[in-house]
């Protein structure tokens, strides 16, 4: 017990004596080096600049819309009657005017014969009784009756032709069939679609404009078109509606496509994109933005002092990477990165994005 005692208590001192060299042996700094410390000056936030210089560049509206055919029509009966003859089936390309369907006679041949034996029969009773009416046998007032009855049994020929033809059903407009709902032998009445056919050449690439962009898009301008199936297209632009949609309060506007080859279908996604007058305007990258404290979008600044400011934007063009912007002066130092860390009136060291020396450099003195 007693050598454990002894042992306890060196293993006390040691660590008191240990304990204690660290307090007794320090020593005082000199004053001068204290003041020289206390002197020097903390250093400068270093932020990394570039030189934004304002060029003419002519942006780009884009906008998302949809492919629409020119023209959609109903080919439809005219008279009663059933179908027994079906000339088309969907995907079809047929010509205005060329034959959908035939409907059953149901006696419209036979009102034709009979109109033309009838016209026959007045013609030769005219021509018959005129060289009567010359010698004197006749009065020369039947003539006028016999050729009134004449134009009346042409008349009823014409009619009666008009009302066969009314069985044949024709394409209204060229395009592409794209719904044939009836079938051969099924009973139709007036006014039924037999088919329906569609206009895709031209194909419209349709989009909605909002107020503030419609002044910067106009009849005649080109006009880029990307579909969601990977195609690409060069229009026209073809119409702007001069009045707003009531529920959003967009314009119409249509670029008219070449699809002479029905390469571009119906309905599909497309995005828009239309070519704007040029404009000055300088390139940051996209992490350059930032809000001020009053909420608008802006840029951070470092002067010819090295001192932050704000200077409020517009974008001209946005792209994921890079934005086209106007508002800071040309050749403005706009901070890149370290932005978010600093706020206007603090005096930094501005450094070139790319490594270098930055245009304007802030002494530390």
């Amino acid at each position: 017990m007693m050598y454990s005692r002894i042992f306890a208590v060196v293993i006390l001192i040691a660590a008191t004596l240990w304990i204690g060299s660290g307090v007794f042996g320090r020593t005082e700094e000199p004053a001068e080096a204290k003041a020289t410390a206390e002197q020097a000056p903390e250093p400068l936030f270093r932020v990394a600049v570039i030189e934004a210089t304002a060029e003419e560049h002519a942006s780009g509206l884009v906008l998302s819309g949809r492919t629409e055919a020119d023209d959609r029509a109903s080919a439809m009966t005219r008279t009663i009657g059933s179908i027994v003859e079906l000339k088309v089936e969907r995907g079809d390309v047929v010509e205005q005017g060329d034959i959908i369907a035939t409907l059953s006679d149901e006696a419209r041949g036979a009102a034709v014969a009979e109109a033309e034996a009838l016209v026959d029969q007045r013609r030769t009773d005219l021509e018959a009784k005129l060289t009567l009416i010359e010698r004197g046998v006749l009065p020369a007032n039947q003539k006028n009756q016999l050729e009134a009855e004449l134009r009346a049994a042409e008349a009823a020929l014409a009619q009666a032709i008009a009302e066969n033809d009314r069985g044949v059903v024709r394409a209204p407009i060229s395009g592409v069939v794209s719904n044939v709902p009836m079938t051969t032998g099924q009973a139709m009445d007036a006014n039924a679609m037999v088919a329906e056919i569609i206009a895709l050449d031209p194909m419209l690439a349709v989009a909605e404009v909002a107020e503030r962009q419609l002044g910067d898009i106009r009849a005649g301008e080109p006009a880029e078109v990307r579909l969601v199936t990977g195609q690409t297209a060069t229009g026209v632009v073809r119409y702007v509606s001069p009045t707003a949609s009531e529920g959003t309060r967009t314009y119409r506007v249509e670029v008219e496509l070449d699809n002479s080859d029905l390469t571009i279908p119906d309905g599909v996604t497309a995005e828009i994109e239309f070519r704007l007058a040029p404009a000055m305007a300088m390139r940051v990258p996209r992490s350059a933005l930032t809000f001020s404290t009053e909420g608008e979008l802006s840029v951070r600044t470092v002067d010819a002092d090295g001192v932050v400011g704000t200077a409020p934007v517009t974008i001209v063009e946005d792209s994921r990477d890079e934005v086209w912007i106007s508002g800071p002066s040309n050749g403005a130092l706009i901070v890149v990165q370290g932005q978010d860390f600093v706020k206007d009136g603090q005096k930094v060291e501005p450094v070139a994005a790319n490594g270098g020396s930055a245009p304007a450099l802030v002494s530390s003195s």
